[in-house]
């Protein structure tokens, strides 16, 4: 367990680079001819786990570390040219949604089974548009009941009309546009209903394009010519505004902390925080090369997260800590992440003395002046974690949580970027891991 004293945080700090970024330009380079060069790339569990499947399917991976402690290296990605191999053993994606299902597309791209296994909540969240297109598709599929994984594929996909529903996850389309311009013949990828998260997908496009591959939006469709060859480039993975979203809140809520490494243009869907801060009274500055949400005082807001789910976390925090009365809609992704994240946020701000009211697909959030303190759980998700700590900065006791390096997951150092803006960071339980 974790004790957070309370702190009010300020300073600098490099923003980490992008998760979403880095499984997409991983993908899309070992799926190229020759090598390609990733620069700034944060060897977070998630993206370990893409690295090895990739290297399962027959892409090689070189690793240059660039600075030890905060775990950023440099890549160099021999691809396979989309020559893909039959992976030798499972493929364990631990518990990165985006690493199971952008690459369960592949499994249709190769002769034999391919069995995919995870772990965490991972086997729990569906995949049943997939399931949907195996059936049409001829594909054999096994999986146990009661649960997803582990799940074994076995078959190939042909060129033609591919449907899927956009209110489970993005993930899904994403992951049939990498594999569907490997095909002889051209596809559609046609949306069933309205696509959330649609600036992940977007994301997608932009590596895909460049790694030499173009892929046409037409009417809601997607419209992918075969065969064509994913080509190896060099690219720097910009900073995440799903990470930079917690120090944002941190600067309103403390003295001001400077974030770097967040492009002012990006197509990350959470830059969304930015227009969420100021929409709920924040004043927030880009100026040579960072952002600075300047401390001050906040009010409530109706806020759609349809597209943003991930922010959500964080969100309950500014909210909880706003004047009046905050609404999150479109949330019922969020049901089925890591944790059910709508309900773990809602019993830790109650239990640190937040106002927090659960909803179907939502919360209601009244604001308060500070919190208490008290005793929280993660629930293994490092978003809960990170907000957590985040809301520890107005608290009048301590916040303990549960499971707190949860946060391994996407962003390793996190506990050292919160130390070095002067949190006080202390382990309650013997043999713990110390902070630098």
């Amino acid at each position: 367990m974790l004790k957070i004293v309370p702190k009010t945080l300020k300073g600098e700090v490099a923003v980490p680079p992008s998760k979403s970024v880095s499984h997409r330009a991983l993908i899309c380079a070992s799926l190229a001819e020759g090598v390609s060069v990733l620069d700034n790339v944060l060897m977070s569990e998630d993206i370990i786990a893409t690295k090895e499947a990739i290297c399962a399917f027959g892409a090689t991976v070189e690793e240059q570390v660039v600075d030890a402690e905060k775990e950023i290296y440099r890549l160099k990605v021999k691809g396979t040219g989309g020559a893909l191999k039959r992976p030798e053993t499972t493929l364990w994606c631990n518990e990165s949604g985006s690493t199971l299902r952008f690459l369960i597309p592949f499994g249709g791209l190769i002769d034999g089974e391919v069995r995919f296994d995870g772990g965490g909540r991972l086997p729990f969240r569906p995949l049943d548009p997939y399931f949907d297109l195996f059936a049409a598709s001829g594909m054999a599929f096994q999986f146990p009941e009661g649960r997803y994984l582990p799940l074994t594929v076995d078959g190939k996909w042909s060129p033609g009309l591919y449907e899927l529903p956009g209110d489970v996850s993005s993930q899904f389309v994403t992951g049939l546009l990498y594999a569907l311009p490997l095909l002889e013949g051209s596809s559609t990828v046609h949306v069933t209903s309205p696509l959330e998260s649609k600036a992940y997908v977007d994301m997608t496009l932009g590596e895909m394009k460049r790694f030499g591959v173009d892929v046409t939006e037409k009417d809601g469709d997607y419209i992918v010519t075969g065969p064509k060859t994913y080509k190896a480039c060099r690219t720097v993975i910009e900073g995440d505004y799903s990470q930079g979203a917690f120090w944002l809140v941190a600067s309103l809520l403390g003295e001001g902390i400077v974030c770097f490494q967040l492009s002012e243009n990006s197509a990350q869907g959470d830059r969304v925080m930015v227009d969420i801060i100021r929409n709920m009274g924040g004043h927030v500055v880009y100026r040579e090369g960072s952002w600075l949400a300047k401390p001050g005082k906040t009010r409530g807001a109706e806020i759609d997260v349809t597209q943003c789910p991930d922010l959500v976390p964080i969100l309950a925090v500014l909210a909880a800590l706003s004047q009046g009365t905050t609404r999150i809609v479109g949330a019922k992704r969020l049901r089925i992440k890591e944790s059910d994240r709508l309900k773990a946020m809602a019993e830790s701000l109650n239990a640190v003395g937040g106002k927090v009211q659960e909803m179907a697909e939502g919360l209601v959030i009244e604001g308060v002046s500070q919190l208490k303190g008290g005793v929280v759980d993660s629930h293994g998700d490092h978003r809960i974690a990170m907000a957590m700590a985040i809301a520890s900065m107005r608290s009048q006791e301590p916040i303990f949580i549960k499971n707190p390096m949860s946060v391994t997951k996407s962003y390793p150092h996190f506990y050292e970027d919160f130390k070095a803006l002067g949190g006080d960071l202390q382990w309650v339980q013997p043999g713990a891991t110390t902070f630098k």
